[in-house]
């Protein structure tokens, strides 16, 4: 699989990645953005190098947390949430409503969006379940949770 499952992965967000062909290295699956110094020693038998990208499997990407962050510093679809409801994304649940400070994109229901705290952050992101344009109930869940930044803990249970 080539790098295109990443470029469609970022379309879902209203950004089309735009990484130097030259400087990505693919490993089992795996997607690294290197720099021209590191990628001469990128041979066959390297474990790691320089930015992990993600991972694609099945025909499906999975990003790293290192992409998403280099996603939510574009012009992404994108949510921006408070103190309370950020914590409880961390902690795997879903997004409703009140908790929702600021929308910058197009995001449209179906679609996805990234999460950040107030310090933009991101910490993961979600499918809209609800219509993230209109005022609705605070108890309505606006954002169902895909991925975040807690999941690795949650793990190692």
């Amino acid at each position: 699989m080539n790098a295109r499952a990443m470029v469609n992965f970022g379309l879902q967000f209203g950004v089309e990645i735009s990484l130097n062909p030259d400087l990505l290295v693919q490993k089992n699956g795996r997607f690294f953005l290197v720099n021209s110094a590191l990628k001469p020693f990128t041979r066959r038998d390297f474990y790691y190098a320089g930015t992990f990208l993600g991972k694609a499997k099945g025909g499906k990407f999975f990003p790293s947390f290192n992409l998403l962050g280099m996603l939510a510093k574009t012009e992404a679809n994108k949510i921006v949430v408070d103190k309370r409801t950020a914590w409880l994304f961390i902690c795997g649940r879903d997004v409703f409503s009140k908790g929702i400070l600021h929308m910058y994109g197009a995001a449209k229901k179906g679609g996805n969006v990234l999460v950040l705290n107030e310090f933009g952050e991101c910490l993961g992101f979600g499918k809209i379940v609800g219509n993230l344009g209109r005022k609705t109930g605070d108890s309505e869940i606006m954002v169902k949770n895909v991925l975040d930044i807690g999941d690795f803990l949650r793990r190692e249970r």
